[in-house]
């Protein structure tokens, strides 16, 4: 299988952008004239550079506005048309991309153009080329893939056919089934991008909005299958036309090539036309749980974690046989506090202070789990392991973090009995009736939640909810979602822009994006609130104007808002679904601990709330500064 891409526009430096496309997998490229005309070289040593990468140039893109309505410009389109096919010879391609006019007053000129092509197509066969017809929704006379296709029939030519791009083809809502009228033979290149479920289409090529496979709507994977059926053995290319969520080329290309096999993988599980990308690509891996969260500290916010633990009602249960590492214990949650001078906690406190740098997820099997990440172009983790100790497969999150897989086919889920000693109990510890782990939040820059995204999206079977904008009192966080299909994990990437965001607080305090809270799940709030009052948990005050607000948006009943009242607790509804939100003060440079109660199966996060929150946040950190 051939997978190729496109440059990135407005990367400084071509050899550069092939260097990073060839190191992430990739075994074509797609080339423009911009490409050439912002290198400084000849079009030889662009051709050079990519055969000594292994890379293919697939496709030269495109002969804009092929068609004109004058004589003259008639002349002057195919005198570029010669000098494209000059470089087309020149860098190796095999392939030109062909758009037609764009232009405002052209309404399609009928025979005209059906001759304008069967030149085309004559010159561009002389050259022992082909050239591929792609229809762009802002273009005047060829707007679909019908279109073009009925063009194509016309002229009845081997050396030319269609490309198409996966985000035009299915924009509005079109289903793929539209597109089994295509004769395999007729199809030369295809484009993969996505973007969202019935946008409307594009009008115009600067309002495009196609993102990488898996962080839009269409259903790409029908999409490939079909074409598959159809014969379709040409490469298939990335599509880049939103650059929005990255600053790093090389980032970037290996969350294309990450986005890009995945999908492929995805539809070649269920389509026996197509061929897999990878042969060995283990399947995305189900997260059954999270085994444990663990805290990277020195002696000081050692004591004000574990006195905050103590408050939310977790036991000190065990301790590490021969490291200064405890495993704090309520319900199904696991939490453990690492003050180790040495290893990776140590180096990850001495980047980031005092928080989250590990977090160990239940799966079937935990070395496919690694495997999966690896292929990916994830870095597995390493780290030297004493006698006695597990050796925990692992691999490394995206902002420096690091994901351990826990499973029952070894001895991983006795890691508890078999590195730790229990603790003895020197007083009871009634809990506070949290069960598990609801879901971890992770803060990081805007532009690089399509990392995070695709990093998680691939590996693991989760699917995503839409970006939703939080209003923060010092602008805006961008808030996204995903969770297994039974809401066993649950993560919400929370992307800031503006570092006066309470978010972006964190994120100054902090090297590297990381959690920035953790929410526990209760069966009954009002009863575990009740508990943490006399354990002492300080949590965070919500101002009575809330809870009038409250009242009259969802016609509560005035005992209950009372009762939100009286226990600061936040409440939100979903169609029968309700959820209630309590929340410790912030510590740790922005840090916090939630807890919530789920009720009628509400699936959401209490995103109405989320403005009322991040104000009350924002205050207790300046009172506290006082």
């Amino acid at each position: 299988m051939r997978l190729s891409t496109a440059t990135i526009p407005g990367s400084d430096s071509l050899f550069d952008s092939l260097d990073s496309i060839a190191a992430a997998g990739f075994t074509g490229i797609e080339l423009n004239e911009s490409d050439l005309i912002r290198f400084d070289g000849a079009p030889e040593e662009v051709s050079r550079r990519a055969a000594s990468l292994g890379l293919t140039v697939e496709t030269f893109q495109y002969l804009h506005d092929f068609d004109d309505l004058s004589v003259s410009g008639r002349n002057k389109v195919f005198q570029r048309l010669e000098r494209q096919l000059d470089l087309l010879q020149t860098i190796g391609a095999k392939t030109l991309l062909v758009a037609v006019s764009a232009h405002a007053k052209h309404t399609g000129r009928g025979p005209a153009l059906i001759d304008d092509l069967a030149e085309l197509t004559t010159r561009v066969n002389s050259r022992n080329a082909r050239a591929a017809l792609i229809a762009l929704p802002w273009t005047r006379p060829i707007q679909t893939e019908t279109q073009a296709l009925a063009l194509v029939e016309a002229i009845d030519h081997r050396a030319l056919g269609l490309a198409l791009n996966s985000c035009d083809c299915l924009s509005g809502g079109v289903p793929p089934s539209r597109l089994r009228s295509i004769p395999g033979a007729r199809l030369f290149h295809v484009q993969l991008s996505d973007g969202p479920m019935g946008g409307g289409g594009v009008a115009q090529p600067n309002r495009r909005f196609g993102v990488l496979p898996g962080h839009g709507d269409l259903p790409l994977v029908n999409f490939v299958r079909i074409l598959a059926r159809l014969g379709y053995t040409g490469p298939w290319s990335l599509a880049y036309a939103s650059h929005r969520l990255s600053d790093h080329q090389n980032t970037l290309t290996a969350d294309g090539f990450r986005a890009l096999v995945a999908l492929l993988d995805e539809a070649a599980r269920v389509e026996p036309a197509l061929s897999t990308p990878m042969p060995d690509l283990p399947a995305r891996v189900y997260p059954t749980g999270f085994e444990f969260i663990e805290f990277a500290v020195d002696e000081e916010s050692h004591s004000m974690l574990t006195e905050i633990l103590r408050t939310l009602c977790f036991r000190k249960e065990r301790q590490h046989v021969s490291k200064s590492v405890q495993l704090w214990r309520q319900g199904a949650i696991n939490v453990v506090v690492n003050s180790e001078t040495k290893g990776f906690a140590a180096e990850s406190f001495a980047r980031n202070g005092p928080s989250v740098c590990d977090m160990a997820l239940r799966v079937r099997d935990a070395n496919q789990a690694v495997m999966r990440a690896k292929q990916l172009g994830t870095r597995e983790f390493f780290q030297p392991v004493a006698a006695g100790e597990s050796e925990i497969p692992a691999i490394r999150g995206v902002g420096g973090s690091v994901v351990h897989f826990i499973d029952e086919k070894s001895d991983l889920h006795r890691l508890w009995d078999i590195e730790f000693d229990a603790v003895p109990k020197t007083q009871a510890v009634p809990p506070a009736g949290l069960r598990r782990i609801d879901h971890v939040a992770q803060t990081m820059l805007y532009q690089e939640m399509q990392s995070w995204l695709t990093y998680y999206t691939t590996t693991f079977e989760m699917d995503k909810t839409s970006i939703v904008d939080v209003d923060d009192p010092c602008g805006v966080v961008f808030s996204q979602a995903i969770a297994s299909p039974e809401g066993e994990v649950r993560l919400n990437l929370n992307g800031v822009e503006e570092y006066d965001t309470f978010a972006g607080t964190f994120l100054v305090e902090q090297f590297d994006a990381g959690v920035q809270h953790i929410a526990f799940m209760s069966d009954d709030i009002f009863e575990t609130s009740a508990h943490l009052k006399r354990s002492g948990m300080v949590r965070l005050k919500i101002p009575d104007d809330y809870y009038v607000e409250l009242k009259d948006r969802w016609q509560l009943n005035t005992e209950l808002v009372e009762q939100l009242r009286a226990n600061h607790i936040l409440y939100d509804r979903d169609g029968d679904g309700e959820y209630f939100q309590i929340y410790s003060v912030p510590f740790f440079q922005g840090f916090f601990f939630e807890v919530v109660e789920r009720r009628g199966g509400y699936q959401g996060y209490g995103a109405r709330n989320a403005p009322i929150r991040l104000a009350a946040q924002l205050r207790n950190m300046q009172d506290s500064r006082v």
